[in-house]
């Protein structure tokens, strides 16, 4: 077997400024550490620009127009999100590459895997940017599924620290789509509160678990096990994405999470497994945040290392 990969340096060169979290030392964490991997297959799956349909597809014109434009430049988009001269470019090919890698899963040409995309992209709502985020990357792998009929329904699991409030505006109102969030609460973006279920016809297909600062690997475990997976059993999903975002890490400095790294290990090996026995192994993932950039390439490997099953 193999893991499916999506890779590119141009993800590093997104650069917010000094300081600001969502550094390219992140794509260099994981790069390094996936390049020294011993023992691992990897199928790397080439990141591509996304096109202004694709986009447009789960964004409104008038955002995807505006971050168009600003390649090449440096801008605030609000006070946590900015572009440099390479993260346009960046944040179409992490759409481009998300996209790419959910489709070669779907048709089976390629195994199960994890696009290493800067910038994240949860946090982008349907008519801007936000949170470190230009573009919905998750929703945009989710998006292609159902229009390309390669899914009828979709299950998005997000386990970054913070909700994926782009992701579940997105698909609120979408009854072909189950989005589900742990997250710490209250916390960034505020979003997320277990009230929030779904609109119309998608009542019912947004799950959250809002949780306390300090959750550990247990709770974190038994939610999935005990909340998450029963739904997606009744939603009988084609396919399944992850968010994978790295920062409920004990040692994240962004997130208040008590998550080990064993824990995330086993956290992915459920989810690969679960994947296998509901949708025939139909799963791919997607990095979200993760700031500790001493471990972050260490947790993406074993991510890779779980799946290579």
């Amino acid at each position: 077997m193999a893991v499916s990969v999506v890779r590119d340096p141009r993800f590093g060169d997104h650069d917010p400024g000094e300081g600001h979290p969502e550094s390219p030392a992140r794509y260099r964490s994981v790069a390094r550490a996936v390049d020294e991997a011993e023992a691992l297959e990897i199928l790397d799956i080439p990141a591509r620009l996304a096109t202004r349909e694709e986009l447009t597809a789960i964004h409104q014109a008038e955002h995807v127009d505006h971050v168009l434009r600003l390649r090449g430049q440096s801008a605030a988009l609000d006070p946590d999100t900015y572009t440099s001269p390479g993260s346009v470019d960046a944040a179409c090919l992490a759409a481009g590459g998300a996209i790419d890698l959910a489709v070669a899963v779907a048709d089976g040409k390629a195994p199960p895997g994890i696009a290493l995309v800067r910038p994240p992209g949860h946090h982008a709502i349907p008519g801007r940017a936000m949170g470190f985020c230009l573009m919905n990357n998750v929703a945009a792998a989710a998006q292609a599924l159902l229009q390309t009929g390669r899914a009828e329904r979709v299950a998005i699991y997000d386990w970054d620290v913070h909700h994926g409030n782009g992701t579940q505006a997105i698909f609120y109102d979408d009854p072909r789509v189950l989005y589900m969030s742990t997250h710490q609460w209250p916390f960034y973006p505020g979003t997320g509160a277990a009230r929030e279920t779904g609109r119309g016809a998608g009542e019912g297909t947004t799950v959250n678990l809002p949780l306390p600062a300090g959750t550990d690997d247990d709770a974190l475990l038994a939610a999935s096990e005990d909340v998450l997976m029963p739904r997606v059993r009744a939603f009988a999903p084609d396919f399944i994405l992850v968010s994978a975002g790295f920062d409920p890490l004990v040692s994240d400095p962004v997130g208040g999470f008590r998550v080990t790294r064993a824990g995330f290990e086993v956290l992915a090996a459920r989810w690969r497994a679960f994947a296998e026995s509901q949708c025939g192994g139909r799963i791919a993932a997607v990095l979200e945040g993760g700031y500790d950039t001493d471990m972050l390439g260490a947790l993406v490997v074993d991510l890779m290392r779980a799946w290579d099953t």
